[in-house]
């Protein structure tokens, strides 16, 4: 990106709706597969943690798939940006990769008894993790301050340590307030249709939300678009 400092609106949009299939997911996978995280990384090595303590509830093998999967995508990710110039390239496979890995998710859910046990919970959590650890990869590129996708901590802590309460005036606020909202509305909407419609029809609305996203950045961002 040629200025980190004000990204494109239609890139802004395009990592807005990214992150709001991040609280999506996690929704799902948390509510609907049992207590893992399959794109927030920091949630699942906190819950390895409490695995490994002995707590109840807790499944280490399934935070390690969350956890192994995402760095294979990530490892994916960084080979492919030695292969698709520019960047802009580069994420929009990204998107069309994570898309399908959704997509079949959804199809493992809705051809299965149930996922939340057995190969099928483990495909799922190896299909989800993987895919948005090949976005993550590609987001990172993109030196988008405050909008990673997944990771809110530090975004946070940027909103209130340069906030004018702060004696700051943080010119990313925007875009950290932006993020936050999504995550928090992403994970709203997933809890919700997980609750009432079940994880493949979670699963299918997120493969969704991830298609038209690629289709839109596509047409709006521009080819030149390249990394700071």
């Amino acid at each position: 990106m040629s200025d980190s400092e004000h990204p494109p609106p239609a890139l802004v949009v395009t990592l807005a709706a990214l992150t709001v299939v991040s609280g999506f997911i996690d929704a799902v996978s948390f509510l609907g597969l049992g207590h893992v995280f399959t794109a927030n990384m920091t949630g699942n090595v906190l819950l390895i943690g409490f695995a490994a303590a002995g707590a109840a509830g807790f499944s280490l093998t399934a935070s390690l798939c969350a956890l192994g999967a995402f760095l294979a995508g990530a490892v994916a990710g960084g080979r492919l940006a030695l292969r698709f110039r520019p960047v802009r390239n580069l994420l929009l496979v990204a998107m069309v990769i994570e898309a399908a890995c959704t997509a079949a998710a959804a199809t493992v859910a809705g051809t299965m008894p149930a996922v939340s046990s057995g190969w099928p919970r483990y495909t799922v959590i190896a299909l989800l993790a993987g895919g948005v650890g090949l976005r993550n990869s590609a987001v990172r590129r993109m030196g988008v301050p405050d909008m990673s996708t997944t990771v809110l901590t530090t975004t946070l802590t940027g909103l209130a340590s340069r906030s004018r309460l702060a004696g700051g005036t943080n010119p990313h606020a925007r875009l950290g307030t932006t993020s936050v909202v999504c995550m928090f509305g992403g994970a709203l909407v997933g809890a919700v249709l997980v609750l009432h419609a079940g994880v493949t029809w979670s699963l299918g609305v997120a493969a969704g939300i991830v298609a038209a996203t690629a289709v839109y950045f596509s047409r709006e961002v521009p080819v030149e678009l390249t990394a700071p």
